[in-house]
């Protein structure tokens, strides 16, 4: 006679089988790499690479984030102290954080929506013509240090080009301070930034639509796409998403971790602290003061906030055609 047993042993004993017959992820994976295993030696160099150098400082600095460490001692742990510093106690933080967020919807979306308008414009020139105006207005994003011009023209003393034109048109009686008065300080390194905006996003909107077949334009003529905004609109954009997103990582990075461009034009330690941005608060205590875990605070919500940012603009694109 065979035992009997009881239902619960009757469930335990159909999940061992089924466990038994149904392998692990981690079996599964294994079995998919040494199926795939060319492949995904192709693939490995990247991955390490990215690991490396993206994944890993990623993680250390949120790590290092919670600890006071000042390159000299060994890190020592603070828990949320660096945090609360930062909105509770750190003033000039606050103005920074005011003055990105500032420049980032005015610059970020701005020169986003210029790289596409101009090489949407310009994809629809001959060759030679494209070629030129495509390299006359990528070159100021590509030479090191184009918006030096700038610190010329809006020299503050009356040898500087545009006081000397006001001053001679008689609209002013007296230089301006373009660059050192907190009235014009942002308004001024925002233009200068859009006017050296077109840069890789430019270059990636080209290539995708030069990308794009002409065949997908003739069967939206007869699928009834009567005009250019159409067919931009249910052809062009579709079709161009992963440049589109590509771009705006690029747009979203440059806005949000703008530094250089503004302390060339405004000095290290600008009027009112007018055009102090996050990330020249973090190269402030990271280079300069060598406290790692407190930049590394700010450097972890500048990525969190960069990354819902990047959500948000993935999932507007997602709504395109």
């Amino acid at each position: 006679m065979s035992a009997i047993t009881t239902p619960h042993e009757q469930v335990s004993h159909q999940r061992g089988i089924r466990e038994t017959k149904t392998p692990g992820r981690l079996q599964r994976l294994w079995r998919d790499i040494k199926a795939n295993k060319v492949s995904y030696l192709f693939v490995a160099p990247f991955v390490i690479l990215f690991l490396v150098f993206v994944v890993i400082p990623i993680l250390i600095s949120i790590g290092l984030s919670f600890t006071y460490f000042n390159m000299i001692e060994p890190p020592r742990w603070v828990g949320w102290s660096n945090y609360l510093t930062l909105f509770l106690e750190d003033e000039i933080f606050l103005i920074a954080v005011k003055n990105t967020l500032l420049f980032a919807v005015i610059t970020g979306p701005i020169s986003y929506l210029l790289c596409f308008v101009f090489a949407w414009l310009i994809n629809e020139l001959k060759p030679k013509i494209r070629t030129f105006l495509t390299l006359l207005f990528y070159a100021p994003s590509i030479s090191a240090n184009a918006y030096m011009i700038w610190t010329v023209m809006f020299s503050g003393d009356a040898y500087g080009y545009i006081n000397g034109i006001l001053l001679y048109w008689g609209i002013i009686d007296k230089p301006v301070q373009w660059l050192v008065d907190p009235r014009w300080m942002m308004p001024i390194v925002i233009m200068v930034t859009l006017w050296m905006s077109l840069g890789v996003s430019f270059l990636t909107f080209i290539a995708g639509l030069q990308g794009i077949d002409d065949t997908y334009y003739e069967a939206g003529v007869i699928d009834g796409v009567r005009n250019r905004w159409q067919e931009l609109w249910y052809i062009t954009l579709p079709l161009m998403k992963n440049h589109l997103m590509f771009g705006a990582i690029i747009s979203i990075t440059n806005s949000f971790a703008a530094a250089g461009q503004l302390q060339a034009l405004t000095g290290s330690t600008p009027t009112d602290w007018a055009t102090w941005t996050i990330m020249q608060h973090i190269n402030d205590y990271g280079y300069v003061r060598y406290e790692m875990g407190y930049a590394s605070a700010m450097a972890v919500l500048l990525f969190i906030t960069m990354v819902l940012v990047q959500q948000l603009v993935q999932r507007l694109l997602a709504k395109l055609g």
